[in-house]
């Protein structure tokens, strides 16, 4: 899997867990760990991150995420993408698309996009 995933510092740990568990060959990071931007980090410099170490953006932010993807574009800056997770869906479900999302795409694919999941349908939709 080439996709790597940085779990915003909002997002339920168990989406965390659960793909750590799940996918042990998927690269997870949350913000708050060693290493990583710490909590309270403002969004523009957690893109800056993601940018640097080519990790898709995983958030619940719904609001302000596309201003401040905008506004990192606009300074000239690429960004591996964002996911934004679907209130709508299980946490099972959101987890499944984002596996899924990681075993059939490559790095590049979501480039200054973001992503609202899910990207596909099951037969309950």
């Amino acid at each position: 899997m080439t996709l790597k995933y940085l779990m915003d510092e909002n997002v339920d740990p168990v989406y965390a867990a659960q793909l750590r568990r799940r996918e042990p060959d998927l690269r997870i990071r949350v913000v708050g760990e060693p290493d990583i931007p710490a909590r309270g980090t403002l969004d523009p410099e957690i893109l800056v991150w993601c940018e640097e170490y080519g990790f898709i953006l995983v958030t619940n932010n719904r609001t302000s995420m596309p201003v401040h993807l905008a506004a990192h574009i606009g300074l000239g800056r690429q960004v591996p993408g964002i996911f934004i997770l679907n209130p709508d869906l299980s946490i099972g479900r959101n987890i499944d698309e984002l596996i899924l999302i990681a075993k059939g795409s490559f790095e590049g694919d979501y480039q200054n996009q973001i992503i609202h999941l899910p990207l596909t349908k099951s037969r309950d939709d």
